[in-house]
C-alpha cells in the first residue's frame, strides 16, 4: 500500500494529475499498477486523508491539491488535533499520576499488555483510543474523558494513518509503557514528560510523512527546506 500511495502521490505532485482532474477508475488503476482492489482503496483513503483528493460517490476520485499541507482526521485537521491534545492530555497525565486508583492501574496494565501482543493493526488502533480514554478516566474528572470521547474518532483515524505510513505501533507501545510506569510510580512530573514525549513523536512522524512534498516545493522555489 505504501508503494502505491507513494506512486500516486508523486504523480499528483508532478502534475500528471492536476487539481480538478479525475483519477483513473479503480479497475484501470488496479490493472495498470498490477495490484488488488483492497490495496488500492487503502492508498486512495490515505490520499484523501492527506488532503490531495476527494472521493465523490458514483463519480470517482478527484485531485483537490497538488501538495500535502495538513492531513485531516475525521472532522479535525492534524495541526488542530495535536494542539488540543497537548493542552489536554499532558496535564491529564499529571492529574492521573496523582489521582489514579488501583482499578485504573489494573485496567491500563491490562490494555497495555494486550496492545503489546496484538499484531492486527485495526484491533491495535481500537485499543489505542481506549488507552487514552483510560488515562483520562484515571484523572478522575469526567470533563477530561468527555473531551477525549469527542475526538475519539479522529484519534483512531490518526493512529491508523501513522501505523500504516509511519510504522508507529512498536514505538507507541514503548511510549505507552513509560506513561503507565509513571502513573504506577505516582510521579506527576514523569507522567507529564512521558505524555509530552509521546505527542512529540506523533507530531514528528506526521511531519515526516508530510515533509517530502514541502521539501520539493521549497527546492523548486530555489530555497532549502
Amino acid at each position: 500500500m505504501e508503494a502505491v500511495l507513494a506512486h500516486l502521490r508523486a504523480a499528483i505532485e508532478r502534475g500528471e494529475y492536476a487539481v480538478g482532474d479525475k483519477l483513473p477508475s479503480e479497475a484501470e488503476l488496479c490493472r495498470t499498477l498490477e495490484i488488488s482492489r483492497p490495496v488500492l482503496r487503502e492508498a486512495l483513503r490515505a490520499l484523501q486523508t492527506m488532503g490531495l483528493t476527494v472521493s465523490k460517490t458514483g463519480k470517482g476520485t478527484f485531485v483537490v491539491a497538488s501538495a500535502v499541507e495538513d492531513p485531516t482526521f475525521g472532522d479535525y485537521a492534524a495541526s488542530d488535533l495535536i494542539e488540543v491534545r497537548r493542552h489536554v492530555e499532558i496535564p491529564v497525565a499529571g492529574y492521573a499520576a496523582l489521582r489514579r486508583t488501583p482499578e485504573n492501574l489494573d485496567h491500563l496494565a491490562h490494555l497495555l499488555d494486550r496492545m503489546e501482543r496484538e499484531t492486527d493493526t485495526t484491533a491495535w488502533v481500537a485499543m489505542d483510543t481506549l488507552f487514552h480514554l483510560a488515562v483520562a478516566e484515571a484523572a478522575q474528572n469526567p470533563v477530561f474523558r468527555r473531551v477525549i470521547e469527542e475526538i475519539r474518532d479522529a484519534l483512531a483515524r490518526q493512529s491508523a494513518f501513522l501505523n500504516e505510513l509511519g510504522g508507529r505501533r512498536e514505538q507507541s507501545n514503548r511510549e505507552h509503557r513509560a506513561i503507565v510506569e509513571a502513573l504506577i510510580d505516582g510521579s506527576e512530573t514523569d507522567a507529564v514528560d512521558a505524555m509530552s514525549h509521546h505527542l512529540d513523536r506523533v507530531e514528528t512522524t506526521l511531519t515526516h510523512i508530510v515533509r517530502p512534498a514541502r521539501t520539493d516545493q521549497h527546492k523548486e522555489g530555489g530555497t532549502e527546506a
